[in-house]
């Protein structure tokens, strides 16, 4: 049921007809080499509000996302009739802010721990979910999800949505950039929600966050730099305990093993590379990638001679090669004598040990030079 002191705000605005749209934002910025991102959290006036105070979002855009219905109206999807949840669509330029950065500053304006509404508004019309749009993208949403439930800064568990996005419809125009459009209106409808005394009292200090923290490292010519041996210090397992989810720490500090089948990668066919989860060093190119029946991620050789360590293993009275990160020290996986051509072997990794950078963010990303490993040219 929305909540009166909203209703009372909108009742004074007049309201003016949408143009919806799915592929792209009407609303979307002509602005190149922007990336998107779909979050739900409750009121999009609050969730807009919150994605354009932080620095690299260039345009949040407020709609509907979620369901089936084709080019839903405000009063259908405010009635529950459609599926669709109140969601933002944000364009923000990732040479100044990450993925990772948007979604840590998500948590700071939403209840993850609610999937029945946020705060006066409840329904499904109103649940929180975050929409991603790579595999990337899901895998940096569910590291963060499983970090902040590890956290313990909630009383509940956190159960908020992670689904893959289908569709976007922008919400009518009275509803775009309605905080700077109606400031009094906003105000007494956000002081009467209980949304912000609920984010000062989970987060207190932690509230405001250091975005500079997720600025992609960039070189002399102002292009993300990607790994550099030159600079890279492993940090503490107590910074990784914060930094990794509790599967990542498990198996990359702790040498453990990932489910077969239940696993990012191990089905993954796009062209990239894989890099580690810990440093960013370039481990595993696509090109090298097969599928080897086994559940996890298997290639016949690193992305170069270099990349990476053998150990001999002898855990579980089982004679083994490990293979470990040069730079960080990740636990990977195994390689066994029993790969195709051209080289025989098998270098059966875990996916939480790494991370996957498609091809065409790999420029972008600071890993240019290895562009050739994927695609073979040049």
């Amino acid at each position: 049921m929305r909540n009166t002191a909203r209703l009372a705000a909108m009742l004074l605005v007049s309201l003016i007809t949408a143009t919806a749209g799915h592929a792209r934002s009407a609303y979307a910025p002509d602005k190149e080499n922007l990336a998107v991102a779909t979050f739900a959290g409750g009121c999009f006036w609050c969730v807009e509000e919150g994605f354009e105070k932080i620095p690299g979002v260039v345009e949040a855009v407020s709609g509907y996302s979620g369901g089936k219905e084709t080019n839903p109206s405000y009063e259908q999807v405010s009635a529950g009739q459609t599926g669709h949840t109140e969601a933002v669509q944000v364009y923000y330029d990732p040479a100044v802010i990450t993925y990772e950065g948007l979604v840590e500053g998500f948590w700071r304006f939403v209840d993850p721990t609610d999937s029945a509404g946020q705060f006066v508004d409840r329904g499904r019309q109103y649940r929180p979910a975050i929409f991603y749009h790579s595999r990337e993208q899901q895998r940096i949403a569910q590291t963060s999800r499983d970090a902040l439930e590890a956290s313990g800064r909630y009383d509940e568990p956190v159960v908020i949505e992670i689904a893959p996005f289908t569709t976007f419809y922008d919400a009518e125009t009275y509803h775009q950039d309605y905080a700077s459009k109606n400031p009094l209106r906003y105000k007494f409808y956000t002081f009467n929600s209980g949304r912000y005394q609920f984010i000062d009292r989970v987060w207190g200090d932690d509230q405001t966050l250091d975005f500079s923290r997720f600025q992609p490292s960039t070189n002399s010519e102002g292009k993300q730099a990607g790994f550099d041996p030159a600079t890279f210090t492993r940090p503490s397992d107590a910074a990784l305990r914060q930094q990794l989810s509790a599967e990542q720490f498990r198996v990359a500090r702790e040498g453990g093993t990932e489910r077969a089948f239940n696993n990012p990668y191990w089905d993954e066919k796009r062209a990239g590379i894989y890099v580690d989860i810990v440093s960013g060093e370039p481990l595993f190119s696509s090109r090298d990638k097969y599928v080897s029946g086994t559940g996890w991620p298997s290639f016949t050789q690193p992305i170069s001679g270099d990349s990476v360590v053998e150990k001999d293993d002898s855990s579980f009275f089982i004679s083994r090669t490990e293979i470990r990160s040069r730079h960080a020290d990740s636990h990977l996986g195994h390689v066994f004598d029993d790969g195709p051509a051209p080289t025989g072997l098998r270098y059966c990794m875990n996916s939480a040990a790494m991370r996957f950078i498609p091809l065409e963010e790999m420029a972008a990303q600071g890993y240019g030079d290895y562009i050739a490993a994927v695609t073979g040219e040049g």
